[in-house]
């Protein structure tokens, strides 16, 4: 591809997986935050929770000087905290609902214009419909809420049976979800695919993509490993092009191409999605190396496509 991918998408980076140390919404986040505005590579950061409203308000500031266009991820909300948004314990399931709306607060709070989540965990074959309607109360209540804030929801498809076992899940289950959620009044939702996912998922990238066409608006780019005895197993996130890893250059530049074939990627769009790296370091590895490596591996993808 000869033209800028500028002209297509712009590139981000989720930042509480590139520097995991923020993960739970404290540590070195300004400083961290600070590296990647900098970077003029990006154009676009996810954020998600920070914990001191002093922080907080800094980030925002920083955040308006870069010019970076913000998203917000939730997902650390849920799974560093067990809370589930499809909890067939009522009770259980209003503390997500409430976590979610924090996040939406917060989310507005730091600039960001979507807000990301993931499904609860799969109660198994057994319970998976009640689950889902349980899902569906959330996530209505919870896109109403958003809504009077100017936030937009997107939902990340996950692993039903290898790491997360979410609930979604299967993309076309995850489809006829999103369209539920439209259908009741909210025509901006979404879905948030990963690269990374769908090896994890037993989906080809290309199938997973065409079926999520019609409800795509926010997509990752990332790696993950298959082989059960790697410290990398699971949805770790690890470095592009690591041994045993499933994706590197070609996996991109064919998850590229999926992109354009659905109409994702197109000249002229209004505008351009964002696509995120999705990239953490593994122990003994420093996040600017693994950035670095992310970088690299689009540049060479998109010189494929």
């Amino acid at each position: 591809m000869r033209d800028s991918w500028h002209s297509y998408f712009k590139p981000g980076i989720i930042h509480f997986m590139a520097y995991p140390e923020t993960i739970k919404g404290d540590g070195p986040i300004l400083e961290t935050l600070e590296k990647i505005a900098t970077d003029d590579f990006f154009t676009a950061v996810e954020v998600t929770w920070i914990n001191d409203p002093k922080v907080r308000k800094e980030a925002a500031d920083l955040l308006a000087a870069s010019q970076l266009e913000v998203a917000f991820g939730s997902q650390p909300m849920f799974l560093t905290t067990k809370l589930d948004l499809n909890a067939l314990d009522s009770s259980e399931r209003a503390k997500a609902v409430e976590q979610l709306k924090k996040g939406i607060d917060q989310a507005q709070e730091l600039g960001a214009k979507r807000l990301a989540f993931l499904s609860g965990w799969d109660p198994g074959p057994e319970k998976r419909s009640e689950a889902t309607e349980c899902l569906f109360e959330s996530i209505v209540e919870a896109c109403g809420y958003a809504k009077e804030k100017g936030i937009s929801l997107t939902m990340e498809t996950f692993d039903r049976d290898v790491d997360k076992k979410c609930l979604m899940g299967p993309n076309t289950e995850c489809v006829a979800f999103a369209k539920r959620i439209r259908e009741a009044g909210f025509p901006d939702f979404g879905l948030t695919v990963d690269l990374s996912h769908f090896p994890l998922q037993f989906e080809a990238t290309r199938d997973a993509l065409h079926t999520v066409k019609d409800y795509l608006v926010h997509a990752h780019m990332g790696n993950c490993v298959l082989k059960k005895d790697s410290p990398a197993y699971g949805d770790s996130h690890p470095r592009f092009s690591l041994p045993d890893g499933e994706i590197g250059v070609e996996e991109l530049a064919e998850y590229f191409r999926g992109l354009f074939e659905i109409g994702f990627l197109a000249e002229g769009k209004k505008e351009l999605p964002i696509i995120s790296f999705e990239v953490k370091p593994l122990p003994g590895e420093k996040s600017e190396i693994v950035i670095a490596n992310a970088k690299r591996t689009l540049t060479l993808a998109w010189s494929l496509v």
